[in-house]
């Protein structure tokens, strides 16, 4: 019997860590292969899903076949204009 590692997304991983310890956090539609990480905001007293801008961006220009500056255009009224309380994801230049 052969296995083969197949990586785990880094949502499940994410969110698979996050109901471990009881929290839940807002996840980015479409740009689940541009999660980097977590952050904990003390203020708020809550976790947020971390996305890198530039592999968002590519995804826009490759799965949604959008030239770069529309991609940029579209990510920045529809993604980062989208507020949706403290549990919001954080975008990371």
């Amino acid at each position: 019997m052969q296995l083969s590692h197949q990586p785990v997304p880094m949502r499940k991983l994410v969110n698979d860590w996050l109901t471990d310890i009881g929290e839940e956090s807002l996840f980015a539609d479409g740009f689940d292969d541009d999660i980097i990480g977590l952050s904990y905001d003390p203020l708020a007293d809550s976790y947020r899903v971390c996305y890198s801008i530039d592999k968002c961006y590519d995804c826009l220009v490759k799965d949604d076949e959008m030239s770069f500056d529309e991609a940029i255009e579209y990510f920045e009224y529809n993604v980062i204009g989208s507020y949706m309380g403290p549990k919001t994801p954080i975008f990371v230049i």
